[in-house]
């Protein structure tokens, strides 16, 4: 029985070829397309409200170097945000319950901001390693926890989505199993079991939403530290 529920997690196939493809795909069909007309309808302007208030927020703080990406990780979260929310619906598969492809988006990013680091300023990018009036007996350790720390942030990326989104489907689908057990043998246990998943779902869709966008603003912090 609990090998089934993380048969939910894997990639789904057609005549032996992944789907998972197809499932990323898909989402970029979702989105309102602009029209030529003066005004677009309001599905689409509500889009464009939602997107630029979330990057005015996200690149605040960031010098005019660094918002040249706003492009790139403004399609990044929607691409997150909206497998995340397809993900919850049923007969769906998530693909951002993969590590492999957390780690796929993560760690080129990561990369990119470490580089332009080292491009642009390398003397502040090696000054990040060790923190200014440290005592010369704890240079060589702070050095290698601060390299460490550098180089396992994509991890930490990668690992922050997927085990969230995971978590999240796995206790929906225990809940889920738990209601209809419970519904032939205590009807009213089930009652509060079923609203309880209707309040989790809400609560995931709310997760679905908040980890594509802690994704990308630990991204922008990462690209401030290095423009």
């Amino acid at each position: 029985m609990m090998t089934s529920f993380f048969d939910q997690f894997l990639s789904p196939t057609l005549l032996g070829v992944p789907l998972i493809m197809m499932a990323m795909l898909f989402t970029s069909a979702l989105f309102p397309k602009p029209t030529k007309l003066w005004l677009n309808n309001r599905l689409s302007a509500l889009q464009t409200w939602f997107l630029m208030n979330s990057m005015k927020q996200l690149f605040l703080p960031i010098n005019m170097q660094g918002q040249k990406w706003a492009l790139i990780l403004l399609t990044l979260m929607s691409f997150l945000m909206t497998l995340n929310l397809l993900g919850l619906l049923p007969y769906t598969f998530t693909p951002t319950t993969q590590l492999s492809m957390n780690m796929a988006l993560a760690l080129p990013m990561w990369l990119a901001t470490v580089l332009i680091g080292l491009r642009n300023q390398p003397t502040m990018s090696f000054a990040h390693l060790l923190p200014e009036g440290t005592p010369l007996m704890l240079i060589p350790s702070l050095i290698i926890i601060e390299t460490i720390s550098l180089f396992i942030r994509p991890l930490a990326l990668g690992v922050r989505l997927t085990a969230n989104l995971t978590a999240g489907h796995l206790l929906i689908q225990l809940i889920a199993t738990a209601t209809f057990v419970l519904m032939p043998m205590m009807p009213t246990v089930a009652l509060l079991t079923a609203i309880t998943l209707l309040l989790l779902t809400l609560l995931e869709v709310a997760v679905a939403m908040i980890q594509a966008y802690v994704f990308v603003l630990l991204l922008t912090l990462y690209l401030q530290e290095n423009t």
